[in-house]
């Protein structure tokens, strides 16, 4: 917080539940300096009234931006600098969306809003798409985004089941050769998902509801002869399938579920990548109505700002 302020329009706002005042300011005032930070203003405080220095645009924004997490605080959510972003991004949406509920995903413990314009395309893609293909670099949001509409339509009764896969050859690792039951060969693998999963739920029900086999998690091999049914499917890393098990994997979809393919044609793992499943996907399908392509690049990457550095970099020399 600054002591030095130049002569700024100023308001100031009083919060009446003093017990989640820590929650909101976070460590040391973290959040609140965040908050400066985005939005460009000063903030002062003494017990639970809050001061905000800026232009008048900026100060508003402010004041919503606080309010909105402190109802978020009030509900036991845990303030960070996701949610503090994700506040940010509802409050600069474009005003003239028809449908306001295509750029919100609810889950319990989250709301999830998109962050660059690519990324609210998905959103809408994911209301309107049987099988929606995301493509793009790590930290765009591709796999985060579909657990999250999964856990969504979970929580809201859509569906009954949420499918979690991807292939389990990467890097030159073959599952029998690793040690362990075939969760505890797969989990490593799969640690982005249960990321993702434990962000949008608490983990006790997450772990309850993978022992229930409501939330299944399973390499793509044992996908073959199935109809997956009242679903939810996420293939993760898609570039390393080949284009057999891209075919097979496709062909499972029954009534009433839906499937996001996330992955990233820049960190194929095969041996060729014209053998890439996903590669060959995004060529044969790319005019089927009811399928949706979204393609993410740098500019809709979020997290740390160096990662979008890191990605121009290297593709400047075309490495992957």
């Amino acid at each position: 917080m600054s002591n030095s302020l130049k002569k700024t329009d100023n308001i100031e706002i009083e919060l009446n539940d003093n017990s989640i005042l820590s929650n909101l300011f976070g460590v040391n005032d973290s959040n609140l300096q965040i908050i400066e930070k985005i939005n460009d203003v000063k903030i002062q405080y003494r017990g639970n009234k809050i001061k905000i220095f800026g232009n008048k645009k900026s100060i508003y924004e402010t004041k919503e931006t606080i309010f909105n997490l402190f109802d978020e605080a009030r509900k036991g959510i845990e303030i960070d600098e996701d949610i503090i972003k994700d506040n940010k991004s509802i409050s600069s949406m474009d005003n003239n969306l028809n449908n306001q509920s295509d750029v919100f995903i609810q889950t319990k413990k989250r709301k999830i809003v998109p962050r660059t314009k690519n990324q609210k395309n998905y959103f809408k893609m994911l209301n309107s798409k049987n099988i929606i293909f995301a493509i793009g670099p790590a930290g765009t949001g591709k796999t985060y985004i579909a657990v999250a509409k999964a856990v969504s339509a979970l929580q809201e009764g859509k569906i009954n089941k949420i499918i979690l896969s991807r292939p389990a050859v990467e890097a030159g690792e073959k599952l029998g050769f690793l040690p362990g039951d075939l969760k505890e060969k797969v989990d490593p693998f799969l640690r982005p998902i249960y990321d993702a999963l434990y962000a949008m739920m608490p983990n006790d029900q997450v772990e309850k509801k993978i022992t229930n086999n409501i939330i299944e998690i399973a390499p793509i091999a044992f996908m073959r002869g199935r109809t997956l049914e009242d679903c939810f499917i996420i293939l993760d890393e898609a570039q390393n399938t080949t284009k057999i098990q891209m075919k097979m994997f496709l062909t499972r979809l029954g009534r009433n579920s839906q499937m996001v393919i996330a992955g990233d044609n820049t960190q194929i793992d095969l041996v060729s990548k014209k053998d890439s499943g996903l590669i060959d996907a995004s060529s044969k399908l790319a005019n089927i109505k009811d399928i949706g392509f979204i393609y993410l690049d740098e500019r809709d990457v979020v997290r740390h700002d160096v990662v979008k550095k890191i990605i121009q970099a290297y593709e400047k020399d075309n490495i992957s």
